[in-house]
């Protein structure tokens, strides 16, 4: 026969894992998880010349959910070794053709494409020493769906390069956007 004090023990141990686990679980029922209303950041997508003399970085097509339009976003670099002048001659969106119109990319210079809303946001590099072109490339929306991905092509004089860039949503400023978070069902917010 176990003695009384055996068993008090065992019962005393049962019931604080119970009441832990009780405690643990209640600690965020009904509480906005912080993560709950995240977005992934989406990643453009990278491709780079055979001899890396240039790269096109964060390829992405954005789209405006308030207007509809479109456009392409991406960095060229031109990081040749042999310290030449490359000339981006042409950009395609799932055969669209884009509008650029940059001059030849010196090097460790950069090209950086993007809607003409961030563009204009962007701080100007005229006058300073970075050598950055920047240019807005808006495109033709051809109900790209977001989240979905389209074939881009660029042309240097070096060659071709082709990715499939994802489709997103244009970036919110930071502080801009309240976020109700009494919306949805009770499943929802728990």
């Amino acid at each position: 026969m176990k003695s009384l004090t055996s068993a008090a023990r065992r019962g005393g141990i049962i019931t604080v894992a119970a009441v832990s686990t009780l405690a643990l679980t209640a600690c965020s029922a009904g509480q906005i998880t912080q993560t709950s209303s995240k977005v992934v950041a989406v990643d453009g997508a990278t491709a780079h010349s055979e001899n890396d003399e240039v790269s096109v970085l964060d390829v992405t097509v954005l789209l405006n959910d308030q207007t509809g339009d479109a456009a392409l976003k991406f960095t060229a670099t031109n990081q040749d070794p042999s310290l030449a002048e490359h000339t981006l001659e042409s950009v395609s969106v799932d055969g669209q053709n884009v509008q650029i119109s940059a001059g030849p990319i010196a090097h460790n210079c950069t090209l950086v494409a993007d809607s003409q809303e961030n563009i204009d946001a962007m701080p100007d590099p005229e006058g300073t020493s970075s050598c950055t072109q920047q240019i807005a490339t808006p495109i033709e929306n051809q109900d790209f769906a977001y989240g979905g991905q389209v074939p881009v092509e660029f042309v240097f004089d070096t060659g071709a390069l082709q990715v499939q860039a994802p489709v997103s949503a244009q970036h919110v400023p930071s502080g801009q956007v309240e976020r109700d978070y009494g919306q949805g069902t009770e499943e929802e917010q728990h």
